[in-house]
């Protein structure tokens, strides 16, 4: 018994990856593409939003992939940017989640809710931020954005195909491994015992979500939506997880940016905004 549960946990594993590379990879290389000819025109103007930062910092935060993210937490170092900009692209970026959340084939409305609740979130905080901090300009610090880029593992010079494909490589392996573990506890815990972990502790479940969300790489977004996905976590805990999580955003924050303390307020600041409206999504029962 035990290993026929495993058997078809795997069985159903590799069924459902297979489903979905296909269109993953097609979606990679579009991301790709975008992410080639549109990247200096963002970072230009990103660095004359001013005031306005918050806006445009929560808009184009929703592109996926890694580069936006850290293209902000450069800006930020270098002085170009405000905290509150940051704050709104790290709040809305999207990472891994629209792609997987576009491969599962979920309803259209409810990424469009769940992208717009991310933006809305980012432009709010980012606002607060630097209304609260009242952020002058100090003197500015060239920073290299690709160097960043690619000592972090984006390689992003590396051509739009190949760089498609080692992106797809990269990702559809964690989905393979996550989604394998998943339905092995499904199998063995049954759905509704590993539901109730989350539900039953609605803001100690936004409060973990929230520190998976601080994995600085692609898999927590991936835990995430799928375990909201497969109905496990609440929109409130899902939220909280995503909105915390940026990608290697933090990563490229900390390796630039100095001093340390401030790397650390603006993490703390990123995940009580994170958590804070992840429970109150689900305080006032908000789906998507």
């Amino acid at each position: 018994m035990f290993w026929k549960t495993l058997l078809d946990a795997l069985i159903d594993t590799l069924i459902d990856t297979l489903k979905i590379a296909p269109f993953l990879f097609l979606i990679y290389l579009l991301m790709e593409y975008i992410e080639n000819k549109a990247e200096d025109a963002t970072n230009r103007l990103m660095s004359k939003s001013g005031k306005v930062g918050p806006i445009v910092g929560s808009i184009f935060g929703v592109i996926p992939q890694c580069g936006f993210s850290a293209a902000c937490s450069s800006l930020y170092a270098g002085r170009v940017i405000t905290m509150g900009t940051l704050i709104a692209a790290l709040l809305s970026t999207s990472d891994e989640m629209l792609p997987i959340l576009i491969t599962e084939q979920v309803e259209f409305l409810t990424i469009i809710k769940i992208i717009g609740a991310k933006m809305a979130i980012g432009l709010i905080a980012g606002f607060i931020v630097d209304i609260v901090l009242s952020l002058t300009k100090k003197n500015k610090q060239e920073i290299a954005i690709h160097e960043l880029c690619e000592r972090e593992g984006c390689q992003c010079e590396e051509g739009i195909l190949k760089s498609a494909l080692r992106h797809f490589l990269h990702i559809i392996v964690y989905i393979f491994i996550f989604t394998l573990v998943l339905n092995i506890a499904i199998a063995f815990i049954g759905e509704e015992n590993l539901a109730s972990l989350f539900i039953n502790l609605p803001v100690i479940g936004a409060l973990i979500s929230g520190l998976v969300g601080l994995i600085p790489n692609c898999a927590s977004s991936i835990v995430i939506t799928n375990l909201y996905i497969n109905n496990i976590i609440t929109p409130g805990v899902m939220m909280s997880g995503l909105l915390v999580g940026s990608g290697v955003g933090l990563l490229v924050l900390f390796r630039t940016n100095k001093p340390l303390k401030q790397n650390l307020i603006i993490t703390a600041i990123l995940y009580g905004f994170g958590v804070g409206f992840g429970v109150l999504i689900d305080l006032f029962k908000i789906v998507f």
